[in-house]
Parts: C-alpha cells; sequence; structure tokens
C-alpha cells in the first residue's frame, strides 16, 4: 500500500510543477511568463487559439490538482490515525508486559 501511495504524491509532484509551468506561460495584462518564450505570443505552436488551448489546459489539471489534495489529504489522515492506533497499542502491550 505505501507503494501505491508514494506513487500517488509523485504524480501529485508532477502535476502541481505543470500547473505551475501552464499558469506561468498564460497571457496576463503584462505579458507574463508567456513573453518570454517568444516575441510575439500569438504566435504558437497551438495555433491562434492558444489562449483558449492552455485555459482548458488549466481547468483539466486545477481539477486532476483538487481532487488529488482531497484524496491525498484523507489517505494522509487515514495512515496517521492506523500508526496511532498502532503505536498506542504496542505501549499497552509494554507497560502491561513491564507490570508482570
Amino acid at each position: 500500500m505505501s507503494f501505491i501511495f508514494y506513487f500517488f504524491l509523485f504524480v501529485f509532484f508532477i502535476v502541481c510543477i505543470l500547473l505551475i509551468f501552464i499558469v506561468l506561460m498564460q497571457d496576463s495584462k503584462s505579458m507574463g511568463l508567456g513573453a518570454s518564450f517568444g516575441d510575439d505570443t500569438r504566435d504558437s505552436v497551438f495555433g491562434t487559439a492558444t489562449a483558449d488551448v492552455l485555459k482548458k489546459i488549466t481547468i483539466y489539471f486545477a481539477t486532476i490538482f483538487l481532487i488529488s489534495c482531497l484524496i491525498l489529504s484523507f489517505w494522509s489522515s487515514g495512515l496517521g490515525r492506523k500508526r496511532a492506533l498502532e503505536k498506542e497499542k504496542a505501549e499497552k502491550v509494554f507497560f502491561e508486559k513491564e507490570e508482570k
């Protein structure tokens, strides 16, 4: 189970990094980071509708980001509760042995 958790965590970090770059590549009022990839931000690999494509990609990645945040949050809290119960049980056994 820990392999799946860490794999999902790795995918989450990749989504975070991609989301950051996609947001920075979008046109802003002051031309943003998108202007650093060329002289004219209207010319792009995706064609003339780059803003629409980047907006859609941003929405998809933001949705994946939010869903994965929730999943990792619930998953890690469940793992924390499980570890706390195991620790409590181990302490109880230890103290029972010590009393005998």
